[in-house]
């Protein structure tokens, strides 16, 4: 059983904090360098490294450090993973994606009963300026945000992860679209305890192919539109 972290980044110059932990938890790292898409290099990636069905799997940002000790953190995963109904394992998601396609999504005056997000992540540019963004309860989800996704080869390699040809954006919207995937295949995705810092505020305001792959995905899925866990 390989684990591979894929990474995309425009240099191959990580971060040594991120390789560090990689090595301690033992996981190979393969830096992603020089797509033109997030879609391709995943594929690519995952097609040259010959990814088998018990292999596991990540795809990440490159500006994140991740807290949680490398034991748990392994431990965290494997045993999600370990059902053969699992999909994907990340820190943020929704149990339900409305047809706005925003997943963060919630309600104007959300009850504990009411907020469908789940999960938790750290921003900021500098770690002494860290805050941290609670979503909700951790559980399973239909979607999840792509700054941290695991899973098992044998989901990996049943969904597209070539960019969908109604697709004009290269970097947005591919994790909204391999979880649900993997959602609507009935596999199991879900929100661990897992603490990453992103080094980033995450801000799509301007970001114009965020919101014409949005357009394009609501098309592309509005047979299926809402998605939500059963």
């Amino acid at each position: 059983m390989k684990k591979i972290a894929f990474i995309p980044t425009k240099e191959d110059n990580l971060k040594t904090t991120l390789l560090d932990f990689f090595e301690l938890a033992e996981w190979r790292v393969v830096p992603l360098v020089g797509f033109e898409s997030i879609f391709e290099a995943f594929s690519e990636g995952v097609k040259q490294e010959d990814i088998s069905k018990n292999d596991l799997v990540i795809f990440c940002h490159d500006d994140i450090e991740i807290l949680t000790n490398p034991k748990d953190f392994n431990l965290f995963i494997e045993k999600n993973l370990e059902d053969s109904n699992s999909g994907f394992v990340g820190v943020a998601g929704t149990r339900l994606l409305r047809n706005s396609c925003v997943w963060w999504e919630t309600t104007e005056f959300p009850t504990e009963h009411m907020n469908s997000l789940a999960g938790s992540v750290y921003h900021g540019d500098k770690k002494k300026e860290i805050y941290q963004t609670y979503f909700g309860p951790l559980g399973n989800v239909s979607v999840m945000d792509g700054v941290f996704l695991a899973a098992k080869g044998r989901t990996i390699n049943t969904i597209q992860l070539k960019k969908p040809k109604t697709f004009s954006g290269n970097w947005d919207f591919y994790d909204i679209f391999y979880t649900a995937q993997a959602h609507l295949k009935g596999l199991r995705n879900r929100v661990i305890p897992l603490d990453i810092i992103h080094y980033s505020k995450g801000e799509i305001k301007g970001k114009t192919s965020w919101y014409e792959n949005r357009e394009a995905f609501q098309e592309l899925f509005r047979a299926n539109l809402p998605i939500y866990v059963e």
